[in-house]
C-alpha cells in the first residue's frame, strides 16, 4: 500500500490541536491517491486539494509562530477580516480541503469494511458513490454533479485500484485492507478534528459551485 504508507499522519496529541507545519507535510502526498482512481474527472478534486494547500501553506510561511496550529489561522483570519470571514484565505482553503479529504476517509473505510456491489464485486462504484455523496455533493450544483456521476461510472476495477495504491506491487488483498485500516487510524482522526474545529467556531459554509 505504498500510496498509504508514503503518507500516514501523524498521532493528535489530547486536545486534537493539529500541528500547522505537520499538516501540511503529512497532507502533501494525499493527491497522488487520486491518480489511482484513474478517471481524468478526479483530477478536478486533485487539483482542487493541491491548490488549497499552497493557499494553506502560503499563509503558514508568513508567520509560523503564529501559525503553529490550524486553529491558531481559523481564529487570527477571523479577528483579521470581521464579516468576511470565513469566506477568505487559509479558512476558505481548508474548508474545501477537509471535503476532499473526507472524500478519501469514506472510501477507504467503505472498502475496509467490505461494502461492495453484490451483483458486481469487482467493481469500487459502492464505495465512491458513498464517499462522494458524504463529502463533496450537497456543495456541487447540478452541472457538477453530472459530470461526477459520469466519473463514478468510469471507477477502475476495485483489483486494479488496490493494485495502483500499491504502486503495481504484487500483494494480497488482505495485505492491501490491512495497510488501509492502518492508514485510516490517525488519518480520520485528523479529518474529523478539522469538522469539529469548523463546527466549534461556527466556520462552515454550505454554497454551492
Amino acid at each position: 500500500m505504498a500510496v498509504l504508507l508514503e503518507s500516514l499522519f501523524d498521532e493528535l496529541p489530547p486536545d486534537k490541536s493539529i500541528d500547522t507545519k505537520t499538516f501540511l507535510e503529512n497532507v502533501s502526498h494525499i493527491p497522488s491517491f487520486f491518480d489511482c482512481l484513474g478517471s481524468k474527472v478526479f483530477t478536478v478534486i486533485k487539483s482542487d486539494i493541491n491548490g488549497n494547500i499552497t493557499k494553506i501553506r502560503g499563509v503558514y510561511v508568513k508567520d509560523p509562530a503564529k501559525y503553529a496550529t490550524l486553529q491558531d489561522i481559523l481564529v487570527a483570519e477571523k479577528e483579521a477580516h470581521g464579516a468576511e470571514w470565513p469566506s477568505v484565505g487559509a479558512t476558505l482553503a481548508l474548508m474545501w480541503l477537509k471535503r476532499g479529504l473526507r472524500f478519501i476517509q469514506v472510501l477507504l473505510q467503505s472498502l475496509a469494511d467490505g461494502e461492495r456491489d453484490e451483483n458486481n464485486p469487482n467493481l469500487i462504484r459502492v464505495n465512491v458513490t458513498k464517499a462522494y455523496e458524504s463529502s463533496l455533493k450537497k456543495y456541487h450544483g447540478w452541472i457538477v454533479q453530472k459530470v461526477f456521476n459520469a466519473a463514478l461510472l468510469a471507477a477502475p476495477y476495485r483489483s486494479n485500484f488496490l493494485k495502483a495504491l500499491s504502486k503495481g506491487e504484487e500483494v494480497t488483498e488482505e495485505d492491501c485492507l490491512a495497510n488501509v485500516r492502518h492508514f485510516l487510524v490517525n488519518y480520520s482522526s485528523v479529518v474529523d478534528a478539522i469538522y469539529e474545529m469548523y463546527t466549534n467556531l461556527n466556520a462552515e459554509l454550505d454554497y454551492t459551485v
